[in-house]
C-alpha cells in the first residue's frame, strides 16, 4: 500500500483514478493545479505523485521543476504527449517516469510498483553494503554518498543507484537489460532513460560520451565503469 497524491485537472480522469488506486489499496489524496500539489508535498509525506500535465494554473513540466525544488518523492508524469523530445526533458527535469494517456490502471500500476521498489531501496543498494572505490570515485551506499577526488557528488536517486550498481562491478560490461532489471526494477524498458541518467552522470563526473573517463558505452552491448587510463609519458 502507498500514500499516493493525484494531480489532475480533469475531473472525470481523476475519479477514476482515485476509485482504481483506492481499490488496489492505496491511500489516494488529489488536487487540480500545481499550487494545490506544492502545498500538499510539502505539509504530507508521499510515496508517489501521479502528475498531469494539462495543469490549469502551471504547465506540469514547471510544476515538476518546482516540486523537485522542495521534495525527492518519485513522480510519474501522465502526459498525452508523446513527442520524444518532450519526453527526454521530463526525465531531465526530474520525473522518475512517466505514462502516455490513455492508460489502463494495470499498467499504472505496474508503474508504481517499479518506482516504488527502487524509493524503498532495491538490488543496487542491497549488493553493495560496502564502500566502493573506482579511481578517484568513492561510493558509500549506505549514507548514499559519492565522492570524486574528495568532492562530494549531487546525485539524484536514480542516479546514485546507476552508479552504485555499476560502482560494484568495476570494469565489467553491464547489459542494458540488466541495468533495467536491477536499477530501475523493468523487464523492459525504453533505452533512452539510460542514456538520459548516463547524459547526467557523465556531466557530474566531468566527462562526456565522446571523451569518457570512468563510464564507457558499448553500442549494442552495455555499459562499464572503470578507472581512468593513465595518460602515457610525452
Amino acid at each position: 500500500m502507498a500514500s499516493v497524491l493525484v494531480v489532475e485537472d480533469d475531473q472525470f480522469v481523476r475519479s477514476a483514478l482515485i476509485r482504481q488506486l483506492t481499490d488496489a489499496s492505496h491511500t489516494v489524496r488529489s488536487v487540480g493545479t500545481a499550487l494545490e500539489a506544492l502545498r500538499e508535498v510539502a505539509h504530507v509525506r508521499f510515496d508517489v505523485v501521479i502528475l498531469d500535465l494539462g495543469l490549469p494554473d502551471l504547465d506540469g513540466s514547471e510544476a515538476l521543476k518546482m516540486l523537485r525544488g522542495i521534495t525527492d518523492v518519485p513522480v510519474i508524469v501522465a502526459t498525452a504527449r508523446d513527442d520524444e523530445a518532450e519526453i527526454l526533458r521530463l526525465l531531465n527535469a526530474g520525473a522518475d517516469d512517466y505514462l502516455t494517456k490513455p492508460f489502463s490502471v494495470e499498467h499504472l500500476s505496474a508503474r508504481m510498483a517499479a518506482v516504488l521498489r527502487r524509493a524503498r531501496g532495491g538490488p543496487a543498494e542491497a549488493a553493495a553494503p560496502t564502500v566502493l572505490r573506482v579511481g578517484g570515485l568513492t561510493v558509500d551506499p549506505l549514507r548514499r554518498q559519492a565522492e570524486l577526488d574528495g568532492v562530494v557528488l549531487d546525485l539524484t536517486r536514480r542516479e546514485f543507484d546507476l552508479l552504485a550498481f555499476l560502482a560494484g562491478r568495476p570494469g565489467v560490461v553491464v547489459p542494458r537489460k540488466e541495468l533495467l532489471a536491477e536499477v530501475w526494477q523493468q523487464s523492459y524498458g525504453d533505452d533512452q532513460t539510460i542514456d538520459v541518467h548516463l547524459s547526467w552522470l557523465r556531466r557530474k563526473l566531468g566527462e562526456t560520451a565522446a571523451r569518457p573517463r570512468y563510464l564507457h558505452t558499448l553500442r549494442g552491448i552495455g555499459v562499464k565503469l572503470e578507472p581512468p587510463r593513465l595518460e602515457p609519458p610525452r
